[in-house]
């Protein structure tokens, strides 16, 4: 048997010469490969950051609209001013609790086609300030041809497209701010009757895409499939003579590009975003490549002076406690906290593994030693059903459930008290009693075979219905009656009757808030259920 300090020494500084010269072998492969798969990973992952923070503004900004549409078909009545006055101020106030919770909400607006009311025009608000939303007096729809959609496109694009639709950066018509618009077109049985829209601060985007920066000359910006500039950090969009950075159309989901831009190589990922722009993120492709063979020189370097200390301190300190010894004092110390589900997978033929064998196997009869303990503490030691200390364990958990808010949690709770034990205890003695006791147990465990059944105290049980039990108590219960009768019938002697008095409770989510309700519940009921059978005459011995 040789030596664990012998064996460690001996294979750790075997592994540490051979990793030595693996390394160096392998560094410069590796760095190259992993070189470009990095920065695509990098670009990747900064465009998917960016693409999941501006989808979810675009998509706040699109689910308040489609609400609001679906607010003003279902509360519009009917198509008189008066009708529509009130039909327009219902809107009013839904809307702006709407707009109030949307970030980055500039304007928003319920406009009406004044072919549908010459009245009645809606309403117009916008944040300027930034302080709150103020009502501006609309634009004058009557001034323009409705059937042009290069002007007063936030109303003639959904009129004339006929569905909600995210419009490209435009100037307002009457704030003169660039602004990006969602707008839904609303009907009646029908009939166009007007547009619901948000328009959002183009600051707003732009902040969110100016935040993804990537090396010293890496950024991102907005296009459309085509490679139309919607927002560039760098260029101003508005000039049309600014030629497409990319300059090929981008389809699908994503991609990995290179390209000249400017005279200089760069390369790009691209994602669709929810409102059908593209979020470009681009790069220099002189910056995605390090001094690799430099790199690969400090590795080697610093490799050979960590490997040649590593290799001293281990052969000096191979005297000092092992890993298979840590494992041993960690067991040792959970066993001392009451946990016995310790892992030592340390098996050789050393000292240490035979210490570690034997610890595990005083840990193992350990713990069924305390399992066998716990069992009897929990049983009941007439009736061999679980008693009241168990009871109340798994009313904890049950509790802690309902303090969790699960929904999905269902469970009865039955309380049985047999009848007429002290007849029996003072006639024929507490040995019979406990016959009468043992068969009423039997017979409550026997229906209810699939839940636990407690004894908790004298002539008291109690039962606790979970899944199939809990779904068929009304046939379970049946059962129970149609047992007794039959028991009863055929009992010659008292103790060989059955006399219990019954009463369930399920559990309401709605209602109850504790177990101890449900169990209080289920003893009125029993309590109830004794009186009648009482008053009926039929509680009664022979």
């Amino acid at each position: 048997m040789r030596s664990l300090r012998t064996r460690i020494t001996v294979t750790i500084i075997c592994v540490i010469y051979l990793a030595l010269a693996v390394t160096t072998l392998l560094s410069a492969v590796f760095i190259r490969r992993t070189e470009s798969r990095k920065t695509d990973q990098l670009l990747l992952m900064l465009c998917k950051n960016g693409q999941q923070s501006l989808d979810y503004y675009f998509d706040s900004v699109q689910n308040s609209v489609e609400r609001v549409v679906s607010f003003v078909e279902e509360d519009l009545k009917g198509t008189s001013d008066d009708e529509l006055i009130e039909h327009v101020e219902n809107a009013r106030d839904y809307f702006g609790m709407m707009a109030s919770k949307t970030k980055g909400v500039l304007t928003y607006y319920y406009r009406i086609d004044p072919s549908f009311s010459s009245n009645v025009k809606g309403f117009w608000y916008t944040n300027l300030s930034g302080q709150g939303f103020e009502e501006h007096k609309v634009t004058d729809i009557t001034l323009y041809d409705v059937n042009d959609t290069s002007k007063l496109v936030w109303f003639t694009v959904p009129k004339h497209e006929g569905k909600s639709i995210w419009l490209t950066p435009y100037i307002t018509d009457n704030l003169d701010v660039r602004v990006i618009s969602y707008d839904a077109p609303v009907y009646y049985k029908g009939q166009f009757i007007g547009v619901v829209g948000i328009e959002v601060d183009y600051s707003t985007m732009a902040e969110e895409v100016d935040s993804i920066q990537f090396y010293n000359d890496g950024y991102a910006y907005l296009s459309d499939e085509n490679g139309k500039l919607f927002y560039h950090p760098r260029v101003d969009v508005t000039d049309a003579t600014v030629s497409h950075e990319i300059p090929f159309s981008m389809t699908g989901k994503s991609s990995f590009v290179r390209y000249q831009y400017n005279g200089e190589a760069r390369e790009a990922v691209w994602l669709p975003l929810s409102n059908g722009m593209r979020l470009v993120v681009s790069v220099p492709v002189s910056e995605t490549k390090g001094d690799w063979m430099g790199l690969v020189l400090n590795i080697s370097l610093g490799t050979v002076v960590v490997l040649v200390v590593a290799s001293l301190f281990l052969m000096i300190y191979t005297r000092r406690i092992t890993r298979p010894l840590e494992q041993l004092t960690e067991a040792a110390e959970q066993v001392e906290k009451g946990n016995y589900d310790i892992d030592l997978p340390y098996d050789e033929d050393d000292e240490l593994g035979r210490l570690t064998r034997s610890f595990k196997k005083l840990s193992d009869n350990t713990k069924i030693h305390i399992n066998d303990l716990n069992e009897q503490v929990y049983v009941d030691a007439l009736t061999h059903v679980k008693n009241k200390g168990a009871y109340e364990k798994m009313a904890e958990e049950l509790q802690e459930q309902i303090d969790k808010g699960d929904s999905d949690l269902e469970f009865a709770i039955g309380a049985f008290d047999c009848d007429n034990l002290k007849v029996i205890n003072d006639q024929y003695g507490h040995d019979k009693g406990d016959v009468y006791l043992n068969a009423a147990c039997g017979m409550i465990s026997s229906v209810f075979k699939r839940s636990p059944v407690f004894r908790m105290g004298g002539d008291e049980f109690s039962v606790i219905l979970k899944n199939e039990d809990y779904k068929n108590l009304t046939v379970l219960l049946a059962q129970f009656d149609v047992q007794v009768d039959k028991i009863n019938a055929s009992g010659v002697n008292p103790w060989e009757q059955i006399w219990i008095s019954k009463g369930f409770a399920c559990f309401d989510p709605g209602h109850d808030t504790s177990v101890a309700g449900v169990m209080k519940r289920a003893d009125e009921l029993m309590y109830d259920d004794k009186r009648e059978r009482k008053s009926s005459g039929k509680i009664k011995m022979r």
